[in-house]
């Protein structure tokens, strides 16, 4: 029987501009433990291109990406250090 995913630790930057979501996506997925999940929700547009490429570039996996009510929300999974 596969493991449960760990629950994800929230990141709320809705209002935040470009470069802002990016960045500070970055800096909370190096504060995680490898195989932890984060979760970002943005309302910034630019976010649906410059965290999608953040994740493959550190070498993350990108568990889902959704639009919700004006926002977007990444799952994002820390890979291997």
């Amino acid at each position: 029987m596969p493991a449960e995913p760990p629950d994800p630790v929230e990141l709320d930057l809705s209002g935040l501009k470009c470069p802002l979501p990016v960045l500070r996506t970055r800096k909370a997925l190096r504060r995680l433990s490898p195989g932890a999940v984060l979760a970002v929700l943005s309302t910034d547009p630019l976010a649906a291109i410059d965290i999608p490429h953040l994740v493959r570039s550190e070498g993350d996996a990108l568990l889902d990406q959704e639009r919700r009510d004006g926002a977007i929300r990444f799952t994002i999974r820390r890979g291997p250090d």
